[in-house]
């Protein structure tokens, strides 16, 4: 019997259909349309002050808001705005309207917040070990990093500064690592020529300084000569009350610890090893090897980052003293345990930095304690020393305690890191975030915010998921799926104080380019002030790991009520081109 071979031929079905407006969307336009077919802008602007709560502020009006908008959708449609005499809007028009990023956002990009009050009152976008392009024990250590993590609106640059090989000059480098180094003038000068590309407010350069004090006084000159009028440094030695941001406008601030600190901890290091990097340290403790009475132990990227092994520190001379003098914000842990660190100081403020399991231990007995230090005082959380692979940590502990500076790889793409570009696209994306009202409370007859208490529900947030669009533009054909179009779902859901997180999700829209869901979700927040919103769409792999399409988080109190469009992202926080999704964000 004759064998043959058969042949199965597939036909691709990419076509990609052009969804209709949804109901709501629809429902909306016959409203303020009063039943026509056009809508004028004096029936938008109606839409846009009921509706979508717009409020005249700002200079602009929602009539002028109104005008613009009908004008920009016309031009943008139909390219001939200019010969239109009629300067209405079609459903089709309305729709691309509310479906634009440009035009109708989640959120608002300019600064609104007050920026006036000292620099302890905000939540500050910082980076950790900012000079590393990959993993923490064998990347390259570049000015690229620096560079794109300012151009994203990061204000705090951590640089490790070691001395060279000929022990002449600075370089920046992960300590004991197959790290290859780069020079620390080229890092300043990168800083000096970015630091203000993407925010006006200032850049905190904290340097983990394990350097002589010859070398020391070289990199005062090295300061002094890149950021001339730019560096700012307190008349006295020492800061008794922070600066605001807004006093601070444009300005480089130095903070690390006093060189005199140096002399103190080398006669109390007996054995003379480097207390930052031992191997051990290198990895990182254990969670459970951290007790109580060995919480201050855990070493602090910057406050016990003195290199011991150096042959001469030197005394205490001039030159020590202009370095010192450069130090905005003084680091330091003080002897005793965290409850004695803790401390606030009538006439001082510093800076106390924590690895993230240090404030975890410290969070359980000492909650109160940290909130009530970070109302006056700095707070750096660190990642642990086994996130070898430049991991990150749950950023939120930090701000439930007050912790300003929640120091993250920025290079270590991810869930957490998302929360944070959420977190700081807060107030016009300026690197600064005033800290909500209740951990900044310090009147003696209020309870300073306990963040273990159980609150009660204090807003709710209902979420609706419309539509998306845009992949068919931004993907090939054959990204998701080779012989179909994808099915994708959206996953939606809240970061935050323990009691609001949450994740939900879509019903998956099967062969779909352009999905249309409909589907609406609530939560409740006892938090709202601290709560992300997270949106995923993935797209849904029967044998395989569901394949990802698109992300963003964005501050729930920041969110525009209403119908939105929301703009994606990719794995790395890049924005898509195309990809966006049409929701609405109500308050009850």
């Amino acid at each position: 019997m004759g064998s043959f071979r058969m042949c199965m031929c597939f036909t691709r079905k990419f076509r990609v259909k052009e969804e209709e407006p949804p109901r709501d969307v629809k429902e909306a336009f016959e409203k303020y349309a009063e039943g026509g077919t056009q809508m004028t802008a004096e029936q938008l602007r109606r839409f846009l002050a009921e509706l979508q709560g717009e409020k005249d502020g700002g200079g602009a009006s929602v009539s002028d808001d109104a005008e613009r908008i009908v004008e920009q959708v016309l031009q943008k449609r139909h390219h001939i705005a200019k010969l239109i005499t009629k300067r209405t809007l079609s459903l089709e028009d309305f729709h691309h309207y509310l479906f634009s990023p440009d035009l109708n956002p989640p959120i608002r990009d300019q600064v609104h917040q007050d920026m006036t009050a000292p620099l302890s009152h905000y939540y500050i976008y910082t980076g950790h070990n900012s000079y590393l392009t990959g993993n923490q024990l064998s990347s390259d250590c570049s000015d690229v990093p620096i560079i794109k993590a300012l151009k994203r609106g990061v204000r705090v640059v951590e640089l490790d500064i070691w001395p060279n090989s000929t022990k002449d000059n600075v370089h920046v480098l992960h300590g004991r690592t197959l790290t290859t180094p780069v020079e620390l003038i080229k890092c300043l000068k990168s800083i000096k020529e970015h630091a203000f590309s993407e925010s006006p407010y200032p850049v905190i350069i904290t340097l983990e300084d394990h350097l002589t004090a010859d070398l020391q006084a070289k990199v005062a000159l090295m300061l002094i000569q890149t950021f001339g009028e730019m560096l700012f440094y307190p008349e006295t030695c020492c800061l008794k009350e922070l600066p605001s941001p807004e006093e601070l406008k444009y300005r480089i601030i130095i903070s690390t610890k006093p060189p005199e600190e140096y002399l103190k901890d080398k006669t109390s290091n007996e054995n003379g090893l480097d207390s930052h990097k031992s191997e051990e340290d290198l990895w990182g403790k254990e969670p459970s090897e951290l007790t109580h009475e060995r919480e201050d132990d855990d070493t602090s990227d910057s406050d016990t980052s003195e290199d011991n092994n150096n042959n001469n520190h030197g005394s205490f001379s001039s030159v020590e003293h202009d370095y010192k003098c450069l130090i905005a914000i003084h680091a330091g842990k003080p002897k005793g345990g965290l409850k004695d660190a803790l401390k606030v100081e009538l006439d001082k403020v510093r800076r106390l930095s924590l690895s993230e399991q240090a404030l975890e231990k410290a969070a359980e007995s000492h909650g109160t304690d940290i909130v009530r230090f970070t109302q006056k005082n700095i707070l750096r959380v660190y990642p642990k020393g086994t996130r070898f692979n430049s991991s990150n940590y749950k950023p939120l502990v930090g701000w439930m305690h007050g912790a300003q500076m929640v120091a993250f790889n920025m290079q270590g793409y991810g869930r957490s890191l998302w929360l944070m570009h959420g977190m700081f696209r807060a107030n016009g994306g300026c690197g600064y975030v005033k800290k909500p009202d209740f951990v900044m409370k310090a009147d003696s007859d209020y309870q300073v915010f306990d963040p273990k208490a159980k609150l009660p529900v204090k807003k709710t947030l209902k979420v609706k998921v419309y539509m998306g669009d845009g992949w068919h533009l931004d993907f090939k054909q054959t990204h998701f799926d080779l012989y179909s179009p994808p099915d994708f779902y959206t996953r939606v859901g809240i970061a935050g104080v323990p009691a609001d997180e949450i994740m939900k999700k879509t019903k998956k829209k099967e062969d779909d380019w352009t999905p249309v869901w409909e589907e609406e979700f609530t939560f409740p927040l006892t938090v709202p002030e601290l709560a992300l919103l997270r949106v995923e769409v993935h797209e849904y792999d029967m044998s395989e790991k569901d394949d990802f399409g698109g992300q963003t988080c964005l501050p729930v109190s920041e969110l525009r009520q209403g119908i939105r469009a929301v703009p994606l992202f990719d794995r790395k926080g890049v924005k898509y081109n195309s990809v966006r999704l049409l929701m609405r964000f109500e308050f009850v």
